[in-house]
């Protein structure tokens, strides 16, 4: 019999087997799906606890236990609760597909390509796996296939928001703005008061008017928003505002979402000033230029640097080559070594990370890499993985795989930290929603950059933003010439291709390289003394 072992939650350790009735557990699985949804986790986790106390076979309580660990960030308790439910009924698609998104999520891309087979098999028409099966292919970044399964979850579920977004999103990635802004529309018909709806919405195009904000300042007036719904209102009006250049009143709002959002995330810094130091202390030329070689594959080209610095517009360049495929935002490379490690801590950065990590094969870590990406790479010779905080690794990478590149990205502090400031992210980069968290974090990237610089810089290429976006063709004919290709015009057309983007420069990279943004935060600067003055105590130039 299939059992959620007691791990770090206790909900789920079985309470005294009663004869309850059938009714009754099925009252108590809509409670539980119903305070889950509405954002009761600890609601909801009794509530498994009691049902599978009462009935451990029980596969919606299993699968009820996997949506409450996905809430919580905890993984391996999800994928252990789908794995039940798959157990208890090999024919469950969500359970399946939740699986597939989740052995995603882990770097395992094997599990996931046979978790996803079997969801497809069992999907029957359900729109709810149908949807699922959609996100898993965006993680892939096949998002013309996750397109075709989005829309059939939205057109067998009109009525469900959640389907609609998930399509519209999808629309926006690949460039189909117009797309995108009809089903969001659609979706405000139905749900005037959808978050989601409306952040994307204000993302899609420039507002020329106040009318969109003037609607969502009275929906955060009146509807009593929660905060992580809050922040998608606050930043989109801010973004809005901005827009149209009411610079007061577009800080007043991304401020406001910044706050909101701060209060539904973790952030540890004083574990991350202890990884910082760890990195500095152990990676040195000499640890690099010891022990056994790396894995001699010359096809990644890593990009990285802080997010919102230009990474997107310098891979968009690189991928408009022929020779060169888009992979995305990849979480490979750290989660390689990670499993090679055993490692099983719940938060994904530590010191302890970084010093196991430097005792790790170099050729097996490589090896474990190029296996990994081999599904979502392209056919091309080379491929970009774009996360930008593969920084961190940057001695890692050049050990496991000394043939690869390195692209790093800089920009000016205070455009870098505000852009973030104003940007609502996923689930990365916690340090972004205070002034000061944000400016001690960018000071420490600093800083490690200047020691990976000093200890490895003929071994990686760095490109100014605001050099490259006001001159792109030398620059662009460098970065080329660094990974030793031909050149090829397209690079200066990067703008015109119609591979997908699923950062938050979406948009903007369909365009033409521009300007705009240098030197933005001024338009802002009575707004952000505790952010520059960080940066001076710091050190930071600007």
């Amino acid at each position: 019999m299939p059992t959620i072992s007691n791990g770090p939650w206790n909900f789920w350790i079985p309470v005294a087997a009663s004869k309850l009735s059938a009714a009754w557990m099925q009252d108590a699985l809509r409670d539980g799906f119903q305070a889950l949804e509405a954002g009761k986790t600890q609601e909801a986790a009794d509530i498994c606890r009691r049902l599978i106390g009462a009935k451990p076979d029980l596969t919606e309580a299993h699968f009820l236990v996997g949506l409450v660990a996905i809430e919580l960030k905890d993984r391996s308790t999800a994928i252990q609760a789908f794995g039940s439910v798959t157990e208890l009924d090999p024919r469950h698609g969500a359970a399946w597909a939740q699986l597939a998104r989740l052995f995603m999520q882990a770097g395992q891309p094997l599990r996931a390509d046979a978790a996803l087979e079997s969801a497809i098999q069992f999907e029957d028409g359900n729109p709810v796996v149908a949807d699922l099966i959609g996100s898993v292919y965006s993680i892939l970044g096949d998002q013309r296939e996750a397109l075709q399964w989005f829309g059939k979850a939205a057109a067998k579920s009109p009525r469900t928001a959640a389907f609609r977004v998930n399509h519209a999103n999808c629309q926006m990635y690949l460039g189909n703005l117009d797309e995108a802004g009809d089903q969001l529309r659609e979706v405000l018909k139905m749900q005037p008061f959808n978050p989601n709806a409306h952040w994307i919405l204000a993302g899609l195009k420039k507002a020329t008017d106040r009318d969109h904000v003037d609607e969502m300042q009275k929906l955060v007036a009146t509807c009593g928003y929660p905060p992580q719904a809050l922040a998608f209102m606050q930043y989109a009006i801010g973004k809005e505002f901005e827009d149209l250049e009411q610079w007061d009143d577009a800080f007043d709002a991304f401020a406001a979402g910044a706050k909101a959002r701060r209060t539904t995330i973790e952030y540890d810094e004083a574990a991350e000033v202890a990884m910082y130091d760890a990195l500095e202390k152990i990676y040195t030329r000499e640890w690099l230029e010891s022990g056994p070689a790396g894995r001699d594959d010359p096809s990644p080209v890593f990009v990285v640097g802080q997010p919102r610095t230009g990474t997107t517009l310098v891979e968009r360049i690189i991928t408009a080559h022929s020779a060169v495929y888009s992979a995305g935002e990849l979480r490979q490379f750290g989660n390689s070594f990670r499993r090679l490690m055993d490692y099983r801590e719940p938060k994904r950065f530590s010191a302890r990370l970084v010093e196991e990590a430097a005792t790790v094969d170099p050729a097996a870590l490589g090896e474990a890499y190029i296996r990994s990406t081999a599904k979502i790479r392209g056919s091309t010779p080379l491929f970009v993985d774009k996360l930008p905080s593969n920084f961190l690794y940057l001695p890692l990478i050049l050990k496991a795989l000394p043939n690869a590149k390195i692209v790093h990205l800089r920009r000016n502090p205070m455009d870098a930290c505000f852009s973030s400031f104003k940007q609502l992210f996923a689930d990365a980069y916690p340090h972004s929603y205070e002034q000061a968290e944000i400016a001690r974090h960018h000071a420490r990237y600093f800083h490690l950059m200047e020691y990976w610089r000093e200890r490895f810089g003929d071994r990686f290429h760095e490109v100014e933003y605001e050099k490259i976006a006001a001159d792109v063709e030398p620059n662009a004919r460098a970065l080329i010439e660094f990974l030793g290709l031909p050149w090829e015009e397209a690079c200066l057309n990067f703008h015109q291709q119609t591979s997908a983007v699923t950062t938050a420069s979406a948009v903007q990279v369909r365009q033409p390289a521009h300007t705009k943004s240098i030197g933005r935060w001024k338009r802002y600067e009575k707004h952000l003394a505790p952010m520059r003055q960080t940066l001076q105590e710091f050190g930071i130039p600007f």
